[in-house]
């Protein structure tokens, strides 16, 4: 038996419909083990001995680890198929590592798309573990929890923040210093004005220079004046068209496909990573698996000769010859690790609109997304006339223009994704003819405040200046929005007051690991390890001399936050209350906790709604999942629930199980008794009535062998 280990139990799947039955394709479910939080300040690195590791394994993961070990104990063969990234490389690192495998051996296997060619090409011509990979991200690994645990830990015992980290506080600083520019900008006033000429055409144009040099109006009074000086007759100084072309854009690569989901679909960046995970993993179309794009976790954007051959067949024979381009050429890009190819479609048969049927609707718009624009990247360029009008008369010069596409080019299959131009054509004049000025309009204005931050534009700014790395980008935000240093309710970023603390204090003690050169910079270095260029250890001690001096520093004049006093004393202790926060939100309890856990109660707001089952007033209450309505007389024993809408939130108390005279005693448990039962399938079966403390299920003999687990299963679990 060949045994291949892969990450995700949907990609094992895939894998195993396009192997024979001499393959067994298991799944690692993610990482196995990762740092552990033992030794000198819970670090789980030995500093002073090469900054050594300690790998614990995952509690959720030991039974995983016991399965895949039973599996490679009965192998003739092992094959690692973990992502073709660094961590993916890691990973198959700490398999070969837990399992026993021989790293310098052991068969690893790299394809870029789950679909059956690739996988069997990958069997065909497999490899070793790449150690320059796996210590490059070992690298970002130990220098993360370093640096992460450390200022996490002084974060918390000054300010009250849950984390920091090299990549999410530079993010976060992006964010905070976009919201400084936002509230020291002060508006500017100014005025537009704009001509309607020709009785008989009656087209618009605005006032653009005067004496050639570009018109500023900062007040109505000045607006009044210019208006004033107008003449009734303007001439034709200028009647120019000239081609212009529009080239298509690149195929995906991680960053850009994040922001067209987000500017396009809607979709946040945490949407659009999980939801490129499963076309990538793949899914069941007409009843055969397969991968429907290539890996999502890239910045290149590089296609395959492959797939731009059968690109340019499908372009000629479902568009014409003149719609066919030119491969996008890359641009040279220090930060482009160029591993992997862009993101594109596997199989070009394989349209938007047949796989539609068998996809969820954020599948098949991600899908249909990322089709057209790699093949839309292959084809022609958009011609567009650009046409331009400029009137002029005592010296004030009016311009108008416009745009009509000549030819559609790229634009018949990408265009619903890009904004649409205003089509519209100009009167035909003559240099030197002579057009009547009808009426004139002035328009006040302000200039405007720099706009927010979504998220589609934070992730550009991180791959623009290398910060973090494409598997880095989705996981960066989410951070940020889980530690409440930011929300997104509008769509846009915005930072909290203890987002703005945190990267003031950051950046006043820690100014080097705010930087965007530094942290970029760090990048590069891993970037050199993974490619054998730089030494590891060198890396790591350079940092932590470094941090040391500055952490040291930081902890002894960064000021603790003092919380908030409200001016009562504690009943208890006589120390004064102060307003604390929690997952429920902000409480007053006693400054002196954990030594006086006195917490103050809220007064219950009172509704006007009577509870149905003891007839008392109901009150607004805070729960984990929102505001509720609960009956005031909960003490007294009744727990009525409703929503804000009035919805009864109480679940329905469950029925008694009645057990039968002579119902035998369940073989495990020997407590419960062996009852009908009815599943949530609806489905009847023979199981112990002391479920769920006892989940044995009697083996339906009729049942085919494979279904036929039920016993097997509670054993597993005991």
């Amino acid at each position: 038996m060949k045994l291949i280990i892969v990450e995700s139990p949907h990609k094992s799947e895939t894998i195993s419909k396009f192997l024979g039955r001499d393959y067994k394709v298991l799944a690692s479910k993610g990482h196995i083990r990762d740092l552990a939080s033992t030794g000198k300040m819970g670090l789980g690195v030995d500093i002073n001995n090469n900054f050594t590791p300690t790998y614990v394994i995952s509690a959720d993961k030991k039974q995983t680890v016991y399965d895949l070990k039973q599996a490679v104990s009965k192998a003739d063969v092992v094959y690692l198929a973990t992502d073709p990234d660094r961590e993916g490389e890691a990973i198959s690192w700490h398999l070969a590592q837990v399992l026993g495998l021989d790293v310098e051996t052991t068969n690893r296997l790299e394809f870029h798309e789950i679909t059956k060619p690739a996988v069997l090409k990958a069997l065909n011509n497999p490899r070793h573990i790449d150690m320059d990979l796996v210590e490059s991200q070992e690298t970002r690994r130990i220098i993360d929890r370093l640096m992460g645990y450390r200022l996490s830990n002084l974060l918390q015992r000054k300010i009250k923040s849950k984390s920091a980290g090299r990549v999410q506080s530079v993010v976060l600083k992006f964010i905070v210093d976009r919201e400084k520019e936002i509230s020291d900008f002060v508006p500017v006033e100014y005025w537009t004005i704009s001509g309607l000429f020709d009785d008989k055409l009656k087209f618009s144009a605005d006032l653009t220079s005067y004496n050639g040099k570009t018109i500023q109006i900062k007040n109505e009074k000045k607006a009044i004046d210019t208006i004033s000086n107008l003449p009734t007759e303007f001439t034709v100084k200028l009647l120019k068209e000239e081609i212009k072309k529009h080239e298509p854009n690149p195929p995906f690569i991680t960053s850009t496909l994040q922001q067209a989901a987000f500017s396009n679909l809607h979709f946040s960046v945490k949407k659009t990573a999980s939801v490129a995970q499963k076309l990538y993993e793949g899914k069941e179309i007409n009843g055969s698996l397969t991968g429907l794009i290539t890996y999502m976790r890239t910045d290149s954007t590089r296609l395959s000769d492959e797939f731009k051959a059968s690109a340019r067949k499908y372009i000629v024979e479902n568009y014409g010859e003149k719609y066919l381009g030119h491969a996008h050429m890359q641009k040279a890009d220090k930060n482009i690790q160029d591993a992997h190819e862009a993101i594109r479609p596997t199989d070009l048969s394989l349209t938007p609109a047949y796989i539609k049927e068998f996809v969820s609707r954020d599948e098949y718009q991600l899908y249909e997304l990322i089709y057209k624009r790699a093949l839309a990247s292959l084809m022609t360029a958009k011609v567009s006339m650009l046409s331009t009008l400029v009137l002029t008369g005592n010296g004030y010069d009016f311009t108008t223009s416009a745009s009509t596409t000549t030819f559609d080019g790229y634009s018949i299959l990408y265009g619903k994704y890009e904004d649409k131009e205003e089509v519209k054509s100009l009167p035909k004049y003559n240099q030197g003819d002579k057009v009547k000025l009808i009426e004139t309009s002035k328009e006040q204005h302000f200039t405007k405040p720099p706009v927010r931050y979504n998220e589609g534009k934070i992730v550009k700014l991180m791959q623009e200046n290398g910060i973090g790395r494409p598997s880095t980008y989705a996981s960066t935000v989410s951070t940020l929005i889980d530690r409440e240093y930011i929300n997104n309710k509008t769509g846009l970023l915005v930072p909290t007051e203890q987002g703005k603390l945190t990267s003031d204090e950051l950046e006043a003690h820690f100014p080097l690991y705010m930087s965007v050169d530094y942290t970029a910079g760090m990048e590069d270095s891993l970037d050199k390890i993974a490619e054998g260029k730089m030494d590891k250890q060198k890396l790591l001690s350079s940092f932590w001399e470094e941090f040391q001096q500055l952490f040291k520093e930081a902890d002894a004049t960064m000021e603790k936050v003092k919380p908030v006093e409200v001016g009562r004393n504690c009943p208890l202790c006589g120390a004064p209350l102060v307003i604390k926060k929690s997952k429920f939100g902000e409480f007053v309890g006693c400054s002196r906790y954990s030594k006086c856990k006195y917490i103050e109660k809220k007064e219950e707001e009172l509704s006007d709604r009577i509870c149905p089952k003891c007839g008392s007033r109901l009150v607004l209450r805070q729960g984990k999942r929102g505001k509720f309505y609960g009956c005031s007389n909960y003490h007294s024993g009744c727990n009525y629930m409703e929503s804000l809408d009035g919805v009864p939130l109480n679940k329905e108390k469950k029925e008694e199980i009645v057990i039968p005279d002579g119902a035998p005693l369940c073989p495990v448990c020997h407590e419960g008794h062996l009852i009908e039962r009815t599943s949530k399938w609806g489905k009847k079966f023979i199981g112990c009535s002391n479920f769920p403390q006892c989940h044995y299920i009697q083996k339906d003999e009729n049942a085919p062998e494979k279904k036929a687990t039920y016993k097997r299963y509670y054993k597993k679990k005991k």
